[in-house]
């Protein structure tokens, strides 16, 4: 089976259901082997995802280096690719290590949510990338996770006084063909809908089989607006992938006893029906008509084909049915095949 793709919002453009993530690329856990890597982003692109979304922030450069070394290694094909605005790289300023990157370029980053900062952040993507055009460009990181809740506040002003601007400018001049944000909280992508025209956003860990904070406001707002929305995070950063094994992670830490019994109860579930896991998981995000793609990390090419295959898998509707019936996803969640 090959994968679906559906529409971008209101932008024209059709995505894969599965995107390619390059967090991963920048050596966010590990050290990874250079030609491992690039081979994971060729085995993305032989699969027919159409979709790739970098940042400069992932290993301060080196994700957007290794994704444009894969794209010079395969034929010219259709695909969109998105990377995003926020930081600027210094190659004469001391790295620290407050990336949280185990490896990467040892350049420096700094916010900038300028006008000036987003062209500039734009300019280096592409000469990492080694292209001449990105298709998305999305304001990256304004929300309270990375800035604080008082920090963000002004953040939010400065990138919708200066990025805001440069990127519409950007987009009515044809350069650009999607503008919008890549972010981890639901409440400031709905501040941001509703105070820009944004075609796109990537919202990380707020909507998944396991709980849906999104849901309340942003992607009913998502879907008014015609807004196409772009999910990262749908494992909660592991346990819906792993299940509630030993050491699971849950939002980067060890997964509190609550979840731990949550899961269990989900993966219970799906087993009765002899769908794994993970599965269950990628196919419920895509159940909410909002959502154009899921845009999923892999560091080797056998974590993408296990993507492409859990997502080219039936699940049975009576699946959710039951999911519902023990009060383990809400009665008005939209679920795959069912309408909102």
């Amino acid at each position: 089976m090959t994968l679906a793709k559906r529409p971008l919002g209101r932008t024209g453009l059709a995505v894969s259901v599965l995107g390619f993530g390059g967090a991963p690329l920048g050596d966010l856990y590990a050290r990874l082997s250079e030609t491992i890597a690039i081979q994971a982003v060729e085995s993305a692109l032989r699969a027919g995802v159409t979709l790739i979304d970098t940042s400069p922030l992932y290993g301060h450069g080196l994700s957007e280096h290794r994704i444009g070394a894969a794209l010079r290694r395969v034929p010219p094909q259709p695909i969109l690719l998105s990377t995003k605005v926020g930081r600027v790289m210094d190659p004469f300023a001391p790295r620290g290590d407050g990336s949280g990157y185990l490896g990467g370029l040892p350049h420096g980053a700094r916010f900038d949510y300028s006008r000036d900062g987003a062209l500039r952040s734009l300019e280096q993507s592409l000469l990492r990338l080694g292209t001449d055009h990105v298709d998305i460009a999305l304001i990256h990181d304004v929300d309270a996770w990375t800035h604080g809740e008082a920090e963000a506040d002004r953040r939010f002003g400065e990138a919708m006084d200066g990025a805001y601007r440069a990127l519409d400018d950007l987009r009515g001049q044809g350069v650009v063909k999607a503008i919008g944000v890549g972010i981890n909280d639901a409440d400031m992508c709905v501040r941001f809908a509703e105070a820009g025209d944004f075609d796109t956003m990537l919202l990380a860990g707020r909507y998944s089989l396991l709980e849906q904070p999104a849901l309340a406001r942003f992607l009913p707002l998502a879907l008014e607006k015609g807004i196409g929305v772009m999910l990262g995070g749908v494992f909660n950063s592991g346990i819906l992938a792993t299940g509630a094994v030993p050491g699971a992670k849950y939002n980067y830490r060890g997964a509190p006893p609550e979840i731990m019994m949550r899961v269990a109860a989900i993966d219970a579930v799906c087993r009765r029906h002899g769908v794994p896991l993970m599965r269950a998981a990628l196919h419920f995000a895509l159940g909410h008509p909002a959502v154009a793609s899921l845009v999923l990390g892999a560091v080797r090419p056998l974590e993408v084909e296990q993507q492409v295959a859990a997502l080219t898998s039936p699940v049975p509707t009576a699946l959710w049915d039951d999911l519902r019936h023990e009060g383990l996803i809400a009665p008005d969640v939209p679920t795959p095949g069912q309408a909102p």
